[in-house]
């Protein structure tokens, strides 16, 4: 029986053509090689790179603030926002901040709540020390908040430059309240979403199509929202040349997983005269996430 206690955090930042800051980030993180970054996802297209990190927790609330995953997670924030104009982004991926989104996950014999405290620690500390405004959400919210509630009230899913998302948000007061940080958003950092949620796995399935409302029709129809699979969410996204992403949120795959979403989207695609390809999940399942960490040597790219 494995006796660690483990959880993981995936850092999601609005950048991947910057190669310079992506390094400075990533050598932020090393400076804590007891939480590994084990996988490291990158989409041109999208200028998105998600990282995934993994650490062993203490049970106690009291060492939260020595825990190696909070702090390697910090000092990429910190690194991002300093290394990242957000004004300066384009891609066609949606974002609210230089750090968009981050969460953490229970692995390994930890508890949502062990996650959840890290989250709300780590939410602090972001919103009062770099001074970028935080949301939380899931287990970490008191409100119990869902991270798709929080987009939609703050526009997440409306692009402002055709299928783009360009620049970054105007000054001023943001619609709803952050948990953390300020109420006005900086134009160069942007806000980001913290949360903790059990695990979730993220698949994309490409539509070989340039018709953005035929795919947003086929993603209303997939997912839990429009009437489809349960614990499904969807987001119709222009990927290149020709293709155009469902993207999918499988926010219980032990029950709705990427196969069952994939013979979905290739049946309603079917549908509305289109082909769907064959789709392909962002991060490696929680197994393989613990067994990197267990043999970790580093970065290990998956592509």
């Amino acid at each position: 029986m494995l006796k660690w206690t483990l959880a993981c955090c995936k850092v999601y930042i609005s950048e991947s053509r910057n190669k310079a800051a992506l390094e400075l980030i990533e050598k932020a993180a090393k400076l804590f090689p007891q939480a590994p970054i084990v996988n490291k996802f990158e989409d041109v297209t999208y200028n998105r790179v998600g990282y995934t990190l993994v650490s062993s927790v203490a049970s106690k609330p009291s060492s939260l603030s020595s825990c190696p995953l909070k702090s390697a997670v910090l000092a990429m924030v910190k690194a991002a926002v300093e290394a990242i104009n957000l004004e300066q982004h384009c891609g066609t991926h949606p974002r609210l901040g230089v750090v968009d989104h981050i969460c953490f996950h229970p692995l390994a014999q930890a508890s949502l709540d062990q996650a959840a405290g890290i989250a709300k620690s780590l939410a602090v500390d972001v919103g009062s020390t770099l001074q970028v405004p935080t949301f939380l959400y899931g287990a970490a919210s008191e409100q119990g908040k869902t991270l798709a509630s929080i987009r939609r009230e703050l526009g997440y899913f409306r692009p402002n430059s055709g299928n783009q998302w360009t620049g970054g948000p105007k000054s001023g007061s943001l619609p709803i309240k952050p948990d953390e940080g300020p109420s006005q958003v900086s134009e160069t950092k942007g806000a980001v979403l913290i949360g903790a949620t059990q695990w979730v796995d993220n698949y994309n399935v490409p539509i070989l199509t340039t018709d953005i409302a035929a795919v947003r029709r086929i993603a209303k129809r997939v997912s839990g929202r429009g009437g489809g699979l349960d614990s499904v969410q969807t987001m119709a996204l222009t990927h290149g040349d020709g293709v155009i992403e469902v993207a999918c949120n499988l926010l219980e795959p032990n029950k709705v997983g990427g196969q069952r979403v994939q013979k979905e989207i290739e049946r309603v695609a079917e549908e509305q005269g289109l082909i769907a390809g064959m789709g392909y999940f962002t991060d490696f399942s929680q197994e393989k996430l613990i067994e990197s960490y267990l043999s970790s040597d580093g970065i290990r790219i998956h592509r």
